[in-house]
This record gives structure tokens, sequence and C-alpha cells, in this order.
């Protein structure tokens, strides 16, 4: 898995960060009560911390969905 999220983001386009976004976006919530992934995502610009940690959370998101991809016997995007 790359270390730039959006690379592959990029590469992919509006759709898929959508799509990746909404695979993590309820557990995010539930372990950080009082916050969005929105949140993370506007501090991500300016805290190096936070960047890391919206990087963490966008591979799990591409690891699901991959998973997802194996599971119904089509190629990963």
């Amino acid at each position: 898995m790359g270390t730039d999220f959006r690379q592959h983001l990029d590469s992919g386009g509006a759709c898929d960060r959508t799509y990746l976004e909404s695979l993590i976006r309820e557990d995010f919530e539930r372990c950080h009560p009082g916050e969005t992934l929105e949140d993370l995502k506007r501090r991500a610009s300016f805290s190096k911390e936070d960047k890391g940690l919206l990087r963490d959370w966008m591979a799990v998101a591409e690891a699901r969905a991959a998973a997802a991809c194996t599971a119904k016997g089509s190629p990963p995007r």
C-alpha cells in the first residue's frame, strides 16, 4: 500500500474519493466522537499529525475497497 493516498485519489477522481470515504466515515466518527471526517480532512492541510491520521484511515478504506472487489471477483480500482 502506498504512503501517499492523495496520489491514488487524484488519479481516480472525486467519485473514488467519495466512495473510499464512505467506507470509513462511520468508523472514524465512532472512534473520534465529536469529530467528522471532514474535520480531519480540513486539519490535515496544516497538521502533519492529522495528515498521517488521514493517510492511515484512507489506507483502511483502500484495503476495504480491494477486499470488496476481490469478494465480487472484479479487479480493484
